[in-house]
């Protein structure tokens, strides 16, 4: 059995160029038409794939060029999904997102037309020999009981566990497909562990509040083991655990010991986790983790995506050592703690400090894992 391992990684969101935003208002007002708009994305993720290989990378997104959210698009071309526009903005601090949502409109199964095949059958074709392509979509967890996406499930379904098995299998299925198209790194990013991190300290005091939170969690383990269920051998499965990112913003903090059992359960061969500031906590909780999931790879976040300002390399080396405390050295990777635009407004930084941010995570990973 293969599974892919790089001690230096990137969780896979870019800034978008100005010349694709460009084409995307031309496209929403009108004034192009598909095929325009898609010409100008491959030329500009040919050049972002280049960007990447060249900053040594041995796994290569294509930036989520494609979409506009880094989890929406992905769900409401599901089938099952429709997108809408709710009320209110996500409580991210300090900056107010659009109002884009997505709920149930239907039995949930995996819409063989999605558009994520063929940006990555593109990606695909373009990745250099020696490198590999990886495509990074949203957790199921993002549909359970968050953001009101799951409320109209019963509607659908004769049971909760109905609702959570076809959500499992659409996943199952849509990841299957990726891998016939020639995957072999798939990625589940997800910001349910932030939301309940910070929900179980808020409610802490409060348990019938807290006997809530914790059956979410079962039922997101459940969910994600069984979508992960009997997939190839070699296809690696990640996960990037994230609190929220948008214009260089958050939406939760809290440090892991709340979801360490929880992480530790499930079915993944790799886990981003965020590591750049006093929000993240300590690394204590890597040792639940590491535990009950030991071989996995775990990248730390050490590195900040949103803001352009280079960390000290001889502080980030003395973390990575603190972490191998818990974890083997071997087994450890180094990243951003996100990607640089999980939407395609982007985080308060330049292109040029991007490539910076990754030509430093390679000289770090150069000195600690030779």
């Amino acid at each position: 059995m293969t599974k892919i391992q790089y001690h230096f990684d990137h969780v896979g969101s870019y800034l978008r160029p100005a010349e694709l935003k460009t084409a995307r208002e031309q496209y929403a007002a009108g004034n192009i038409n598909r095929e325009a708009l898609l010409e100008t994305q491959d030329k500009l993720v040919a050049d972002l794939v280049g960007h990447q290989v060249e900053s040594g990378l041995k796994v290569v997104s294509d930036g989520e060029f494609g979409r506009s959210w880094w989890h929406l698009d992905f769900l409401w071309n599901l089938t099952g999904f429709e997108s809408y526009q709710q009320e209110d903005s996500y409580k991210f601090h300090g900056a107010k997102t659009r109002t884009t949502n997505v709920r149930i409109v239907g039995k949930i199964a995996e819409n063989k037309a999605h558009p994520f095949y063929r940006d990555f059958s593109y990606l695909s074709s373009i990745t250099p020999e020696g490198v590999i392509p990886k495509i990074t979509i949203p957790s199921p967890s993002l549909v359970i009981n968050r953001d009101h996406r799951s409320d109209l499930a019963l509607e659908y379904y004769d049971s909760w566990k109905d609702f959570l098995d076809d959500l499992a299998q659409a996943y199952h299925d849509t990841i299957q497909h990726f891998y016939d198209l020639g995957a072999r790194y798939v990625q589940l990013d997800d910001t349910t562990w932030g939301y309940l991190i910070q929900q179980f300290e808020d409610k802490k005091d409060n348990p019938e509040e807290t006997a809530r939170l914790q059956a979410i969690a079962q039922d997101d383990v459940y969910t994600i083991n069984k979508a992960l269920a009997g997939l190839p051998d070699d296809l690696t499965l990640a996960t990037h655990i994230c609190r929220g990112n948008f214009k260089s913003t958050y939406l939760f903090e809290g440090g892991y010991d709340s979801v360490a059992r929880y992480l530790g359960q499930l079915n993944y061969d790799i886990f981003f986790l965020e590591y750049d500031d006093a929000r993240s906590g300590s690394f204590t909780p890597l040792t639940d983790i590491w535990n009950d999931r030991k071989g996995v790879e775990i990248v730390l976040g050490l590195i900040t995506s949103k803001d352009p300002a280079l960390e000290d390399v001889d502080q980030v080396i003395d973390r990575i050592k603190e972490a191998a405390q818990l974890v083997p050295l071997g087994n450890l990777g180094l990243s951003t703690q996100c990607g640089f635009a999980s939407t395609e407004e982007g985080n308060r930084l330049t292109e040029a400090d991007q490539w910076k941010k990754l030509q430093l995570i390679e000289s770090i990973t150069e000195k600690v894992w030779g």
